[in-house]
């Protein structure tokens, strides 16, 4: 399909952030409040463009769409090649939508090195939208890998006592896993002679060429999902980088891991997924209930919330792997379509509760200066709308029904039960373990007697502050209570990525 708009809306999508961000690092320190409302003007400016994208998506097909290609490295044959389909479009919506709220809430809470801190997130919205939309294999890699150096800086310069070691670790771990993709990708290459992403998914290969392509490509996307047990970057990524790097983390860049796996890792090696499905089914029935366990005993609100978020991403590599299990046990494909459909809603879902979540976290470490659950109490008696907020984040969380929380889970469940029983009960036992450890933390912090002096001269949200979670909390539940527009909107791609994964690539004897 052509680009129906007749104009790079995509191109504008990933370069205006990226050029704003420059802009806004030029203005210098002095001109800190005006490096504000530039970033949120251009920031508020790529939602609306992400709308526009939006607006002339057709989700009824699987083509990709507003399509844009140049040739870009001649001698290695890459094009400068962006395209969208049902898979990229929310991902790409939820990236607009959840940097305006780092750019507010960062309004009073950064005061040192401002100008560079707004351009540090502008760029990563750029080069993740890039990642999103880029359809040429070298363009995907160039993506994936600059967005790790804002990321970089973020923890490293405004972060906590611990931001060095917290920075390398996730740079080494996350680095590393990419160079395994980047073998892989240049395997195809030579065998097509194109970087094109849809070339290297009609491209026969046999068993063991699959098999060492599908693990290359685990090792990249599991570490950013993350998954067990390579997760143990993000604990400490989460607890030392400062409240917006925490958002943009764990709405954003995990979510990469789980679009890789559906974008290469399952439609281009098959039958080594099919064949590997239960060490993935394994990972992650690991990461919902181990985890779980793990989050109960944590004192940090930052790090329990970072660990729930590994368990909850592991709902999305079940219902990315269950298809072949469903097939063999039910004989049928019905049920194949829900756990994908499910997988992609529990990223948008995650991406909009965790990192309202970390929000809630920042407010109220601006106030206190601590992120011990110990040192908090009786929050609901100085700020009780903000105490509305945090349990409404926090219900979601533990996947109330008629939160989003509720939808993206109960579908992978529902899948998971047609492939086994017992990946079902698994599953949903983060059911009980996430309403545990949230509750937990929830009655510790906003319930009970007024804990200390500092709780008790606690000064409720304030305009701002309330403006962002409002948003926030509306879009959790308009998700919950209709999902249906996300789900049209995912519908022929999913139809067509379920039709990839059930068809071999083996070569015709």
């Amino acid at each position: 399909m052509n680009n129906t708009l007749g104009w790079p809306i995509l191109s504008v999508l990933v370069w205006l952030p990226i050029a704003g961000g420059v802009l806004v690092m030029a203005l210098g320190q002095s001109r800190a409040n005006l490096a504000r409302w530039l970033a949120l003007l251009i920031s508020v400016a790529a939602l609306v463009l992400s709308l526009v994208m939006y607006q002339h998506f057709d989700g009824a097909t699987a083509d990709f769409q507003l399509l844009e290609r140049l040739p870009w490295i001649a001698p290695f044959h890459a094009d400068y090649y962006l395209g969208v389909d049902g898979i990229a479009v929310p991902l790409i919506l939820l990236t607009t939508f959840m940097t305006i709220p780092v750019v507010i809430m960062s309004w009073n809470s950064v005061s040192d090195r401002v100008p560079q801190y707004l351009a540090a997130f502008l760029v990563m919205e750029g080069l993740m939208i890039g990642v999103f939309a880029a359809m040429d294999a070298l363009l995907f890699y160039f993506f994936w890998e600059a967005m790790l150096i804002p990321m970089f800086l973020i923890i490293g310069i405004w972060g906590g006592p611990r931001r060095i070691y917290a920075t390398i670790k996730f740079f080494l771990y996350t680095f590393l896993g990419s160079v395994f993709m980047l073998v892989a990708l240049v395997y195809m290459v030579l065998k097509t002679q194109d970087y094109s992403i849809g070339a290297f998914q009609n491209l026969p290969l046999t068993l063991l060429e699959q098999r060492w392509i599908f693990l290359a490509f685990l090792a990249a996307f599991a570490v950013k999902v993350p998954m067990w047990p390579v997760h143990t970057w993000l604990p400490d990524a989460h607890v030392e980088a400062p409240t917006g790097g925490s958002v943009i983390l764990a709405a954003i860049m995990l979510k990469m891991g789980g679009y890789g796996l559906l974008r290469f890792s399952l439609p281009i090696a098959p039958d080594a997924a099919q064949e590997l499905s239960g060490l993935v089914i394994l990972l992650s029935l690991i990461a919902v209930v181990y985890i779980g366990f793990v989050a109960l005993v944590q004192q940090d609100m930052k790090k329990l919330i970072a660990y729930s978020s590994i368990a909850h991403m592991g709902f999305v590599t079940l219902g990315a792997v269950l298809a072949w299990r469903i097939v063999a046990s039910t004989g049928s494909t019905a049920g194949v379509a829900m756990g994908l459909d499910g997988a992609m809603v529990q990223m948008i879902s995650h991406g909009l509760i965790s990192g309202a979540m970390f929000l809630c976290v920042g407010v109220l470490y601006d106030r206190v200066h601590s992120r011990q659950i110990a040192d908090y109490g009786g929050v609901v008696n100085t700020m009780p709308i903000f105490a509305a907020f945090a349990v409404l984040f926090a219900m979601a969380n533990s996947g109330l029904p008629g939160t989003s929380g509720f939808v993206g889970e109960f579908l992978v469940i529902l899948a998971a039960f047609k492939a086994n029983f017992w990946y079902a009960a698994l599953a949903g036992l983060t059911l009980i373990l996430g309403a545990a450890y949230t509750l937990w933390m929830v009655k510790r912090v906003i319930f009970g007697a007024v804990a200390n002096d500092k709780v008790a001269e606690l000064k409720d949200v304030d305009a701002r502050e309330l403006l962002v979670l409002a948003v926030l909390a509306l879009s959790v539940l308009a998700l919950g209570l209709y999902p249906a527009p996300l789900l049209d909107t995912m519908r022929g791609s999913i139809e067509h990525l379920t039709q990839q994964i059930l068809a071999t690539k083996l070569p015709l004897p």
